[in-house]
């Protein structure tokens, strides 16, 4: 039987392997990867964040999974809304982003209140319905079976419990689509070369996220996986949108 194929980047890749590719560009790009945020979103990131952690409607005592974690930019905005008696599970599939994200919470004082899961977003390792909300940044465009990922968060949920996706998307202004391009396929993969020594895995940032299904189509899928009342925000002009949905 032939293998099916899936989309890395631009190229087609046998399924088994998207993951073991994926680990290989944030393996490489850990170390820089938050100065490459920084200097990709011109500091925009941070704000796109703080967006995400004010429509979540965090409540004091809520248990959040912080899904594809990485080096902790959500985590560190969640842990003061859960308070005390809550819990954030910073979670990821890749063991030397996960390590960074723990250095920096504990780098930022925090070491109470967070826990460390290495985990793949398909096969989620947590009891049903346990978490208030899911967020996940910057990560569900790395997964294989997004279909799949998807219902097993939302396995996880508790009833009235919400996702987040904050992820790049597709600019909906068709002037500045050109500029974008150009943004995306030279800029990036040169500044990649320059502060992380790897172009390469920033020309798959680039490609990956024209890949990544658009508003809606995301949207389609939330609601294909049992999501009620989604909804999306555009950010950036649709650079970035985030999407909500629940569990009812």
């Amino acid at each position: 039987m032939v293998e099916k194929s899936t989309d890395f980047g631009f190229r087609r890749v046998p399924e088994s392997e998207k993951a073991l590719r994926v680990k290989s560009v944030f393996d490489s790009v850990a170390d820089r990867y938050d100065l490459m945020n920084d200097l990709m979103s011109f500091g925009m990131h941070r704000a796109w964040k703080r967006f995400v952690c004010e429509i979540a409607a965090i409540r004091p005592g809520n248990r959040v999974l912080d899904l594809a974690g990485g080096t902790g930019d959500l985590g560190r905005l969640l842990v003061p809304r859960v308070g005390a008696q809550g819990r954030v599970v910073l979670a990821d599939i890749n063991l030397s982003m996960l390590a960074r994200g723990r250095d920096r919470m504990i780098d930022n004082g925090i070491v109470n209140g967070v826990e460390y899961v290495l985990a793949d977003a398909e096969k989620l390792p947590f009891d049903e319905r346990i978490f208030d909300c899911v967020c996940i940044g910057f990560g569900l465009r790395n997964v294989t079976h997004k279909p799949t990922a998807l219902r097993s968060i939302y396995g996880t949920l508790k009833p009235g419990g919400r996702l987040l996706i904050l992820e790049f998307s597709h600019v909906n202004i068709p002037s500045l689509r050109s500029l974008y391009d150009l943004y995306s396929f030279s800029f990036i993969p040169w500044l990649g070369r320059i502060i992380a020594n790897d172009a390469a895995s920033y020309r798959y940032l680039a490609e990956s996220i024209r890949m990544h299904p658009d508003q809606k189509a995301l949207q389609r899928l939330m609601q294909d996986a049992g999501f009620e009342r989604c909804d999306h925000f555009n950010l950036t002009a649709g650079v970035v949108a985030v999407h909500r949905g629940y569990r009812l």
